[in-house]
């Protein structure tokens, strides 16, 4: 149930290719860097000037780690007599295990399309331990995280209050204790926000992203990719496309505007738009108010229950997209992506670990009572062997 159900709620790796049988070992990923080019009018090309095929070997060395854990206290299912009945045992367990798949599935989503940070700074970090955030759907009270910027040391804190309102959490330096001082992270110096075991201060320990494989390491992503430097080889780069004019009035024309430069330079088929719910609402409001030169093709507006809205836009003169909206993307980029450039490799995706007796579940005793923690893990890379195939456009502002 666990992995069904989680795979269904994730876009991408509902849509991406899956294959379900690594090991961990190493992986190649193989592609040219070069090829035949030698053309000649009137003679034959010298033969020690001839351009070669050449064949460049990138390599994923080892799959990422997640894990997700629940623990159910033993006071909290059994009756009177000491039992527990099996309706409500199965009445706390279905729904524990629903809202964790749907945490786990915003987590896993966060990852592989925007990279190792979930949540950015909006305001500094202040003395009495609160500090305004971007995406406060994504903090719970009790929720750990790691908060560093630029010039400061990263440190773990507990989010002991939020409002929605206004987008403030607050936080403790322990669980439960007192607020922290946060005066140190700033809006200036880019203070982020992550989950436990990403970031030590210099390195992220998290699955491929589309945000780190598409952007240009000049734009904010990842200067390699499965071991290879991007600029060697343009095969590996991604179109990008300065989306710092786009205004909600205009985002439509842009968005076509740049699969124009798609089509010119890409080598793929870029026609499925990844966007947030946002940039979606601007769309809709357009052709709402006016399609001029688009039109939406009938019957082909799909909403999730899974928090992701799908539908195909056309333009006349420029081509058909599949404009999807998922909450888990961030507003500063739309990607362009190749469905076919990509596969998310796995060994049984999410599963629940069991100890060599086949219990699914470990049991712990405490002067309060037992608990049973289950623990969820997802081995697993996103291999994007085509970056050459997509596209990004970027440095979207917030309008």
């Amino acid at each position: 149930m666990l992995r069904e159900e989680l795979i269904k709620r994730n876009w991408l790796l509902q849509n991406i290719e899956k294959d379900n049988s690594w090991e961990g070992s190493n992986i190649i990923v193989s592609f040219k860097g070069a090829g035949a080019s030698s053309v000649s009018f009137g003679s034959l090309t010298g033969s020690t000037d001839i351009a070669e095929d050449k064949y460049v070997r990138g390599s994923i060395t080892a799959y990422k780690e997640l894990w997700g854990s629940l623990v159910f206290n033993h006071r909290d299912l059994i009756d009177h007599e000491g039992k527990i009945p099996e309706a409500t045992f199965l009445k706390v367990v279905e729904d524990s295990v629903g809202d964790f798949m749907d945490y786990l599935k915003e987590v896993t989503s966060i990852a592989l399309t925007s990279g190792p940070h979930f949540a950015l700074a909006e305001g500094d970090g202040q003395a009495g331990g609160t500090i305004v955030v971007n995406k406060i759907d994504r903090f719970m009270i009790g929720q750990k995280v790691t908060l560093d910027d630029d010039d400061s040391s990263p440190a773990d804190y507990y989010v002991t209050a939020i409002n929605v309102n206004t987008k403030t959490i607050t936080l403790s330096a322990s669980r439960g204790g007192a607020a922290a001082n946060l005066s140190a992270y700033t809006v200036a110096q880019n203070a982020k926000f992550y989950h436990p075991g990403v970031w030590d201060g210099t390195t992220a320990t998290t699955f491929n992203s589309l945000r780190g494989s598409l952007l240009s390491a000049a734009n904010g992503g990842d200067s390699t990719i499965h071991g290879q430097t991007k600029t060697a080889y343009p095969f590996l780069q991604a179109i990008n496309v300065d989306g710092s004019t786009i205004t909600a009035s205009n985002i439509l024309d842009k968005i076509f505007d740049a699969y124009v430069q798609v089509q010119s330079k890409a080598k793929g088929q870029a026609n499925t738009v990844l966007m947030s719910y946002k940039h979606l609402g601007s769309i809709l409001k357009l052709i709402e108010a006016a399609k001029g030169p688009f039109n939406v093709i009938p019957n082909s507006q799909k909403v999730s229950e899974y928090g992701y809205f799908e539908i195909m836009i056309g333009n006349m003169t420029k081509g058909m997209l599949k404009i999807v909206a998922i909450q888990e993307m961030l507003d500063t980029e739309i990607f362009f992506l190749d469905m076919k450039s990509m596969v998310f490799r796995s060994k049984g995706f999410f599963r629940k670990r069991k100890n060599p007796n086949g219990l699914e579940y470990f049991e712990v005793r405490n002067t309060t009572g037992y608990q049973y923690i289950i623990d969820t893990c997802l081995f697993g890379e996103l291999e994007v062997s085509k970056p050459g195939h997509n596209a990004v456009l970027y440095a979207i502002p917030n309008y």
